[in-house]
């Protein structure tokens, strides 16, 4: 009757958990902060997770972007959204031109925003025989403008000859590119103002008489003319510089911080969880078996309790992060590692009080073992403070793992929340008005920590009968 008993007390206690505004709380954000872990294992690609610190990867995103909502805020600003657009974002055309074939990529732009973009980029990538391909960029303005900025030969074949090996070349256009601005200057006699002193990509969205932005539809067509039919286009993607991107902006490195964001929910999770479930495991056995046992075998064990407790653990984090490693499991060892004294302390007292009652006193005498008199008898009634201490344990999983990433000694290869905070200390993100690249990692470390501090304080006040209030209190028996 004692397992089915304590079921029934385990049904009450979540049910009175769900009537306390703290645990529904606490409930409501975690169930957030599993949304958003759920989110990135299944929509967010994994090659975000692993080429984190890879600038190459980021290339394609803007420097230091603002979140792109801000443009729905009331402002005068309306700042350029940053555009990557991929294939499946053109109209592809294949023809010829005087008897060559030509394959072209249409993209349609719809440009109103106060300020120019910032730069365009466009990245291609063909495979060709003997002949190199030639690519040519043309841009048509609102105005019906048609600009060609852009004309040159691909380089020769790596193997010329041989039909079964084609080359592959992947390169990008910069609008910095001197043939860009070179082409450009066949143009100058439409504008009345000095367009030397312009960008290209300011010549390209002005209007005609003065140096201000044109609004309206730009066509980029990107024509490859190919001399082989076995020559074919396996990627073209045109990038147009912005100042907002995202929903949380970008940081130095161009990483899209939205993604940092959700890829530091599972790794949040996983620390606190971990790190909390196997110390106050662990803590909890280790002081139910000192208080039962008692004796010279207790005083042996508290004194390796004291000693463990005693130690400087943020000192012992940090000189063990340095020599031995920072990563993620290693930096979850060390925490399980210094966590687990302070429940072992607590699990002992109540184990010396629990085990002198009558129902364990008659196991005793009816010859069961030990380790199941404790088993079933003795951490049944110290669930309760398990699964506070548990809830309790994770916030300060979280914080000392964010507070070794803040220094620079967490897991490098990963993005969490804490390293997101000490790349913006680095870069002056503050100092610059880079709020985005603050303020979000920093809620999410707050937001988790009092989460699990809120069901913890919850569970303390359901199940602990010398707390006060007037609601019954939940035993397990």
């Amino acid at each position: 009757m004692r397992a089915s008993e304590s079921a029934s007390n385990f049904s009450l206690l979540i049910r009175r958990l769900l009537h306390t505004k703290a645990a529904i709380s606490g409930f409501f954000i975690l169930a957030i902060l599993t949304g958003m872990t759920i989110y990135a294992l299944v929509a967010v690609p994994l090659e975000s997770f692993s080429h984190w610190n890879d600038p190459g990867f980021w290339i394609d995103y803007p420097r230091s972007a603002a979140p792109s909502w801000l443009n729905a805020l009331p402002s005068e600003s309306n700042l350029p959204n940053h555009m990557i657009l991929g294939s499946g974002d053109a109209r592809t055309q294949n023809s010829s031109f005087g008897g060559i074939p030509t394959s072209s990529f249409l993209f349609d732009i719809d440009f109103g925003y106060n300020s120019y973009p910032t730069d365009f980029i466009i990245d291609y990538c063909l495979q060709y025989g003997d002949i190199p391909p030639v690519i040519q960029v043309d841009v048509i303005r609102p105005d019906k403008e048609s600009f060609m900025i852009y004309n040159s030969p691909l380089p020769p074949a790596a193997l010329p000859g041989s039909a079964a090996n084609l080359t592959e070349y992947c390169s990008r256009v910069f609008s910095t590119d001197g043939s860009i601005r070179d082409n450009l200057q066949a143009y100058t006699g439409l504008y009345d103002y000095r367009p030397d002193l312009s960008s290209p990509q300011n010549m390209i969205f002005s209007q005609l008489d003065e140096e201000v932005v044109l609004k309206g539809r730009y066509l980029f067509n990107i024509t490859y003319y190919l001399f082989s039919t076995e020559d074919r286009v396996e990627n073209t993607q045109l990038i147009l510089g912005g100042n907002v991107y995202g929903l949380m902006g970008t940081d130095d490195l161009r990483r899209d911080l939205s993604i940092g964001i959700f890829w530091g929910a599972p790794v949040a999770l996983f620390i606190g969880l971990t790190a909390a479930i196997s110390s106050v495991t662990i803590g909890m056995f280790y002081g139910l078996l000192a208080g039962y046992k008692g004796g010279r075998f207790d005083e042996a064990l508290m004194r390796v309790n004291d000693l463990v407790i005693s130690l400087p653990t943020f000192v012992f984090l940090i000189i063990l992060s340095i020599t031995i490693g920072s990563s993620i499991y290693l930096i979850t060892l060390f925490l399980v590692i210094f966590g687990w004294s302070g429940i072992a302390r607590i699990a002992r007292s109540l184990a010396l009080q629990i085990k002198n009652l009558e129902y364990v006193e008659a196991s005793k005498l009816m010859g069961e073992r030990d380790f199941r008199i404790i088993l079933r008898h003795i951490l049944p009634q110290l669930l309760p403070l398990t699964f506070a201490s548990i809830a309790l344990a994770v916030p300060a999983a979280i914080l000392t793992e964010a507070t070794l990433s803040f220094i620079g000694l967490g897991d490098p290869s990963i993005p969490t929340w804490g390293s997101i905070l000490h790349d913006a200390n680095t870069a002056s993100a503050a100092a610059r008005g880079l709020w985005w690249w603050i303020l979000p990692p920093g809620i999410m470390i707050a937001a988790a920590g009092i989460s699990f501090a809120l069901i913890g304080s919850a569970i303390e006040s359901v199940t602990n009968p010398r707390g006060g209030g007037t609601q019954s209190k939940v035993r397990f028996t």
